[in-house]
């Protein structure tokens, strides 16, 4: 396989090199792109602190796939078996019900000593680690508002744990080395139609202005805010739209979180980069695939995330973005999942990579639209699966289709145990 591997390779390298691309360079500079990988697809968002509350906030798992990770120590070991799958050092993205302590802790007081174990594990492996506040799944948050809420009680609630979660982030960045993005993410909203759109943002932004008042180190923590067109329970009205979000990142110097499937249903993401760009601290991506809304399907090689890539390589975006992502599916194996969702990802950036950037401007510049459209075609059958192949062999995992081998592997050997298994024990 090897030897197939490198001979295809070299052909490939040529066609791209007659084009003034190094692919040689395109495959360093992949290789320095890290990832976040969203540790809630491996358990279906349930978390370890209130694990038997039922989902709330507008998010649904499907499918019930034999194997759902039960305990920090499962989750660490299914994580794990899918980062060997795919090439490059990456980072995982914490929801901060994913605390790995015996304490009977709240969310408000929540602390790094909570996270121990996933910093000691991340050392050992070399990732990164995100964090997330979790403002959804709670007895406090059942009537669908949480830092917009009219309650004074019910909102410091949850000012105080967005509190602690910055605290959780900057002592991620501090311990690993990496940077944390902290996002802020409420399920906010109105089923119907309300009356007052203006006091809840009022709300929000004064909750929002006392979670920031803290200063950290942007070295070890980044602050993020997410906004969402509308969603299960919240169908006319959101808190944190768009606008909202956007008007205050721009104006607090915060990172503006863009997810695929948090805007209108035609709407796409792709578009916005460049503009935010201009005008933003920075980026953060939330990689998803909507099916007619906000349904979190896992990541394909679609046209709008070869449209998202293109614009962070065609404009020189990824020191400002920070990438990741963010699905749930119960209906197929959950490690598969995370690395189709993955590799995908990558290969759309080393598609974007491998296109005739400087040229094709130069065509655009110069009004030669006929030229733009017929290269910009005719490199979508280009050999880009020839180098991706090479990237994967060259970091030590499965190239093509052999990773599901081992998944399936894994599924014998370790899920369909598991799942068989009426509690949840630790793996040894």
């Amino acid at each position: 396989m090897r030897q197939e591997v490198e001979a295809s390779f070299q052909e490939a390298k040529k066609l791209y090199e007659r084009h003034g691309i190094d692919v040689e360079a395109v495959l360093e500079k992949l290789a320095a792109i890290k990832i976040s990988m969203h540790c809630w697809q491996g358990d279906d968002v349930r978390g370890f602190l209130n694990r038997d509350q039922e989902l709330t906030g507008g998010i649904a798992v499907t499918g019930n796939y034999p194997g759902a990770a039960r305990t920090p120590d499962e989750l660490r070991q299914d994580l794990e078996k899918a980062l060997s799958l795919i090439p490059g050092k990456h980072k995982v993205n914490l929801h901060a019900i994913y605390a790995d302590t015996d304490e009977k802790v709240e969310l408000d007081q929540l602390a790094p000593r909570h996270f121990e174990k996933w910093v000691d594990w991340a050392k050992e492996h070399g990732l990164g680690l995100d964090f997330n506040p979790t403002c959804f799944s709670h007895e406090k948050s059942e009537d669908g508002f949480t830092l917009s809420h009219p309650d004074p009680s019910i909102r410091r609630f949850w000012i105080d744990h967005c509190k602690a979660s910055r605290r959780i982030g900057a002592y991620f960045g501090e311990q690993l080395g990496q940077t944390c993005v902290t996002n802020v993410w409420i399920p906010d909203g109105y089923k119907d139609i309300p009356v007052d759109r203006m006091a809840p943002r009022q709300r929000l932004k004064e909750s929002l202005d006392e979670i920031f008042q803290e200063e950290l180190d942007p070295a070890f923590n980044l602050d993020a805010v997410e906004s969402k067109v509308f969603g299960l329970g919240s169908e006319s009205y959101v808190v944190g739209s768009h606008e909202f979000y956007m008007g205050y990142g721009v104006q607090n110097g915060k990172v503006i979180c863009l997810d695929a499937g948090h805007f209108h249903p035609t709407e796409t993401i792709s578009g916005k980069l460049s503009s935010l760009a201009l005008f933003s601290k920075g980026i953060l991506l939330h990689v998803s695939r909507p099916v007619r809304w906000d349904s979190d399907h896992v990541v394909i090689l679609d046209d709008e995330l070869l449209e998202i890539a293109r614009e962070l390589i065609r404009h020189d975006l990824l020191g400002m973005t920070h990438i990741g992502l963010d699905f749930f599916d119960g209906s197929i194996n959950r490690i598969a999942a995370w690395v189709i969702g993955m590799r995908n990802t990558q290969k759309a950036l080393l598609r974007a990579m491998l296109e005739p950037t400087d040229y094709l401007r130069q065509a655009e510049l110069e009004g030669d639209y006929t030229t733009r459209l017929a290269l910009m075609e005719e490199f979508k059958s280009y050999p880009f699966g020839a180098v991706w192949d090479m990237f994967c062999a060259r970091h030590h995992v499965p190239v093509r289709e052999e990773w599901l081998a081992e998944v399936k592997r894994y599924e014998r050997d370790v899920l369909t145990i598991r799942g068989q298994q009426k509690s949840a024990v630790s793996p040894s």
